[in-house]
């Protein structure tokens, strides 16, 4: 009886995990079939002068001391009437960042740069809140956003504002570009994994005709859709792909333009990146919990709602992940690899639902930017190790997000020209530890059972949990050393000495701004 329940288990795990990969493999389909209508997106009409829409500019900022003054300076420089372009500067800060940015957008706005700058006392709603501020007061028919760590290009505006001559799209997203994608391995799977979601799930989706999402920054809005859907809330983590699929279930359409690309910058520490993914994570459940039951009733095809349904939960596959690598060890005992069918049962399902699906889809991600593919195929080891080692804290957020609508929203710190400056709070990495332990026993069983093909797998587990407890228990202790050096306390046994500051030489914990309206 218990190993019929495990068997159970075990295989409805590989059935879900399975059924995400399949649906990777579906996107790349939908990349290759509709390739001409994906590039005709780039086929858009050159406006003069005279027929340019107003826009504004948003630039919503907290604590962004190291990259707020060059996101002023790139965005100053945009190639666009100058009567016709507005930027607001949509300050939270409550550090040293507020009297950087005054600063530097008098300096600005003494070049004749329509450049405004809006200072919230309040944190009411977070990035959200700050932008339906600013949208309250904005005179642009188009609300183009770029998150701090963005560097616009000049002709971007240029670029995409011929869409809108098509009362229906209420929305075009460009690609992210990525300023120190090979600064490390951990930043170059990052960079993998957002070409993929930029370069197969959104081309995927708009070629297909399904619905998508703006991706928070890195677009621009028609303002009157904003509106009409209802406008900027902050009752999920995630408002812009709330907003998205509040806006296109009114009938606007979306457009997306993977030639233009906006550079921008990736978390560099294990803690930034969890602090990131644990967002979005927790926010994309929240959207679902949301809005789920309005997509499945709402007056679209099977194909958009099937869709939205995978668009909207591919976190579940953290959780699942969690419990295969559990039940893995004691499936290997309990399921001898004696025949070939067993072996197939166990063992292929699991090749499947892992490498297949994604060496397709990232090897799709690879190609369209006319990279090797296979230097997607070098880096999926890596791929599925760091995934692996991020599932334990993003099914946290996964339950968090289950159970609750809201939250504090922790933004990613930003390196800049100072990677000590501002650095995010984590706890002790034991789950991790955990589970690289039971993993490694799966590596031991699958060689004593025989099970060789689920091996590798076991290893990837075990090095994804190792890797990712090594890094987050190596910057908690290089941050314990920063506290004290600068405070002269014994640390490790050892005295350590150093000037006294507040500062901690320049460095700061993110303490979320607790949101009591949320």
């Amino acid at each position: 009886m218990l190993s019929l329940a495990l068997g159970l288990l075990y295989f409805g795990v590989l059935a879900g995990l399975s059924a995400y990969g399949l649906h990777r493999l579906h996107l790349v389909f939908l990349c290759w079939r509709h390739r001409k209508h994906i590039a005709s997106a780039q086929e858009v009409t050159a406006l003069t002068d005279a027929d340019l829409p107003r826009v504004t500019i948003q630039l919503p900022l907290f604590n962004e001391s190291t990259v707020a003054a060059r996101l002023l300076e790139s965005v100053s420089t945009m190639d666009y009437p100058a009567d016709k372009l507005e930027i607001q500067v949509l300050d939270d800060s409550t550090d040293e960042t507020q009297a950087l940015v005054r600063a530097k957008v008098a300096e600005i706005r003494e070049r004749g740069v329509d450049m405004v700058y809006l200072h919230r006392v309040d944190r009411v709603g977070y990035k959200a809140g700050a932008l339906d501020a600013g949208l309250k007061v904005a005179q642009g028919d188009l609300v183009a956003v770029f998150d701090a760590d963005f560097i616009p290009q000049p002709s971007f505006l240029r670029s995409i504002a011929g869409h809108f001559e098509d009362p229906r799209v209420a929305m075009v997203q460009t690609r992210w570009g990525h300023l120190n994608r090979d600064t490390s391995i951990l930043t170059k799977v990052q960079a993998q994994m957002l070409d993929g979601h930029h370069l197969v799930e959104n081309r995927a989706r708009f070629g297909a005709g399904l619905l998508f999402n703006f991706s928070g920054t890195g677009g621009i809005w028609r303002a009157e859709a904003i509106r009409k859907a209802g406008g900027w809330q902050h009752d999920t983590l995630t408002e812009d792909l709330d907003l998205s699929y509040r806006a296109q279930l009114e009938g606007y359409r979306f457009v997306y333009r993977e030639d233009v690309v906006s550079p921008s910058e990736l978390p560099e520490d294990i803690s930034a990146l969890r602090a990131q993914q644990y967002r979005w994570a927790k926010g994309t459940v929240q959207t679902a919990r949301k809005l789920m039951s309005t997509i499945l009733s709402a007056d679209l095809t099977l194909n958009q709602r099937v869709e939205a349904f995978f668009h909207l939960t591919p976190h579940f596959a953290y959780p699942l992940m969690v419990l295969l690598s559990v039940l893995l060890m004691p499936a290997l005992v309990l399921f001898p690899a004696a025949d070939a069918m067993t072996m197939l049962a166990i063992d292929l399902p699991l090749c499947v639902a892992t490498t297949g699906s994604l060496a397709a889809f990232y090897m799709m991600a690879e190609a369209a930017q006319g990279r090797p593919r296979w230097g997607a195929l070098l880096r999926l080891p890596m791929l599925i190790a760091l995934g692996t080692g991020l599932a334990p804290h993003l099914s946290k957020a996964v339950l968090e997000g289950c159970r609750q609508m809201a939250g504090e929203f922790v933004r990613t710190p930003k390196h800049g020209d100072n990677k000590g400056r501002y650095r995010v709070r984590t706890e002790l990495p034991l789950v991790e530890t955990l589970l690289a332990l039971i993993s490694f026993s799966a590596v031991v069983a699958s060689i004593e059972t025989g099970h060789y093909v689920a091996a590798p797998f076991a290893v990837l587990f075990t090095l994804g949990y190792g890797y990712v407890a090594l890094l987050v228990a190596q910057e908690q202790s290089a941050r314990r050393r920063d506290v004290a050096a600068t405070s002269g306390e014994v640390w490790d046994g050892a005295r350590v000495s150093g000037p006294t500051t507040a500062a901690w030489r320049g460095t700061t914990e993110e303490r979320p701004y607790t949101d009591a309206a949320a």
